[in-house]
Formats: structure tokens, C-alpha cells, sequence
């Protein structure tokens, strides 16, 4: 069985979508930390196809 790790993180939303979060939050009558987890668990995988930072294009010059 595996256990949860909760840990408190604090995250720094933009006014108008902690306002979008909070009223999701209530019509579902669930937790800010529910709607967020649920939204990272439905977007993961395409967010996990955005290219990293030290992704290199192939359109640079010079190496």
C-alpha cells in the first residue's frame, strides 16, 4: 500500500485564476488542493510534452 506524502507547499497563482480555482472549489465542494491535484493529474501528460528549458533547438548556430 502506498502511503501519501503530504507535504505543505505554498503556490502563487494569478488573482483571476485563484478566483476560477475557488469557485470550482465550492460548486464541487472540495478543497483548493483537490481542484489542483485533479487539474495536475488531467494535464500531466501534456504538460510532460512541453520542451524543457536546456532542450536544445535545432535551429541554433555555432556549436
Amino acid at each position: 500500500m502506498s502511503r501519501t506524502d503530504k507535504r505543505k507547499q505554498s503556490l502563487y497563482f494569478p488573482e483571476d485564476m485563484l478566483k476560477e480555482i475557488q469557485i470550482e472549489a465550492n460548486r464541487q465542494d472540495r478543497s483548493l488542493s483537490w481542484i489542483v491535484q485533479q487539474a495536475w493529474r488531467i494535464a500531466r501528460s501534456e504538460i510532460m510534452r512541453f520542451p524543457s528549458v536546456n532542450d536544445h533547438g535545432g535551429d541554433e548556430q555555432g556549436e
